[in-house]
């Protein structure tokens, strides 16, 4: 990792600032970079905030929280990120949104620099076919909460380097994360496994098999799961699972990846969950 001082990161959402918190708290220089800078103002104060809460609980000194922060410079220019040597892009989960980032990251940064993309679904040998460096492109899906969760996907595309993989993965264990490669198929492994559940559930509560609270406390002390499939439905958004779904419907072909229909009503009426304060609970 000698080579690899400064980070990069695209979207100061609940992705973007989750990994710059990481990289940061890792001992990384990191640029954060949004085209909104009110988007960015909130995820600067975000991952003051959840520093706060490593220190409160004793996982980091006052003074490791003031030099991660130094750490990290915010800047709406993604001109900025030419001095990264390893860029991550959280933006929305959208295709031609995260292409035409990666074509402009393409143009921008080194040619032998690394570009990730923290996508949860979208292909990732679709996008690098894209760039002028499909060798060097490369999934990374953290999990959310990023600065909680151990793990990192891995996501490999068909034109993806042993090198591109194996600096990749040492980068995701220098940030304290567990990597694992997978392979590049719609949804990968996580969603694909989790979201047909999450969908099940939702089937559930449309065809009145139980509550929202009965589904969830069944699976919380049935099947030892921390947290329920609709209370984690909540916590990711509604949106993007109905995005992942059609993703899996339409990358795989399969009926049953079909997201349930009270999915897209809740959705249509803007009930996303935690950011919206509405989901299948209220917030």
């Amino acid at each position: 990792m000698e080579k690899i001082k400064t980070i990069g990161v695209v979207g100061s959402g609940t992705m973007g600032n989750g990994i710059a918190h990481v990289a940061a708290r890792a001992g990384y220089r990191v640029i954060l970079a949004d085209v909104n800078q009110d988007a960015l103002s909130r995820g600067l104060e975000t991952i003051s905030r959840n520093l706060d809460r490593e220190v409160a609980k004793n996982k980091l000194s006052i003074s490791d929280k003031s030099e991660a922060i130094s750490r990290i410079a915010g800047t709406p220019d993604i001109v900025r990120l030419s001095e990264s040597d390893f860029v991550i892009e959280a933006i929305i989960e959208d295709f031609e949104a995260k292409t035409q980032l990666l074509q402009s990251l393409d143009r921008t940064v080194r040619p032998d620099v690394v570009l990730a993309s923290n996508t949860s679904s979208i292909s990732i040998t679709k996008m690098a076919s894209k760039t002028q460096r499909p060798d060097r492109t490369i999934g990374m899906h953290f999990m959310n909460p990023v600065p909680v969760m151990g793990l990192v996907e891995v996501v490999r595309g068909l034109a993806t380097s042993d090198e591109t993989c194996q600096v990749t993965k040492r980068l995701a264990e220098s940030f304290g994360k567990t990597p694992v490669e997978v392979a590049d198929f719609p949804g990968f492994v996580s969603n694909r496994v989790l979201m047909p559940m999450i969908n099940e559930a939702i089937f559930c509560v449309m065809e009145g098999v139980g509550s929202p609270e009965a589904i969830d406390t069944v699976m919380k002390l049935g099947m030892n799961h921390p947290l329920g499939p609709l209370a984690l439905a909540d916590l990711i958004g509604l949106d993007i699972c109905l995005n992942i779904l059609e993703v899996l419907q339409e990358g795989l072909g399969d009926p049953k990846y079909r997201p349930c229909p009270l999915l897209r009503k809740m959705v249509d009426a803007g009930q996303l969950g935690r950011k919206s304060g509405r989901g299948f609970y209220q917030y």
